[in-house]
């Protein structure tokens, strides 16, 4: 039975570079070999900001000190079954150590490099949008893992 699913993507940024996750350590990771942003599912009760905040913490053990949301991505059944709604955050401001993520390998890219990475194909129409000073809202199409389009109005 299909389901809409309540993300977040977390996009740490400082110095030019942006923290990035390269998926290699989870088992049956539907992301496995590809670069993210950090984040993950809502927990019951939870809101983009407070799910963002604690999924940030859990994934990479950086404290949010600022938390500016970017964007809304729509991904019907982007895992073949589900639809997946998922709030983009930037993070500027943060504090913390940086410990051994249970999902990947983390490290910070140049931002002139992002779009270089192994990322889900749509990441890269999205991810130029994260440094332009406006709201996305979009959706994109899969099929099969393969990007076919997207949609997006800027606010």
């Amino acid at each position: 039975m299909s389901k809409i699913i309540l993300a977040t993507l977390c996009y740490v940024q400082r110095d030019g570079k942006t923290l990035m996750l390269y998926r290699n350590k989870k088992e049956n990771d539907y992301h496995e070999g590809k670069w993210n942003g950090l984040g993950g599912k809502f927990e019951l009760g939870e809101s983009p900001e407070e799910c963002a905040i604690r999924e940030l913490k859990e994934e990479s053990g950086l404290n949010v000190k600022n938390l500016i949301m970017k964007g809304f991505i729509s991904f019907p059944k982007f895992d073949k079954v589900n639809d997946w709604q998922v709030f983009v955050f930037v993070i500027d401001d943060f504090d913390g150590e940086l410990i051994d993520c249970p999902e990947g390998e983390l490290d910070w890219i140049p931002n002139n490099k992002l779009t270089d990475l192994n990322l889900w194909e749509g990441d890269k129409h999205f991810i130029p949008w994260l440094f332009q000073n406006k709201f996305f809202s979009s959706k994109f199409i899969y099929e099969d893992g393969k990007y076919i389009s997207h949609t997006v109005n800027f606010y």
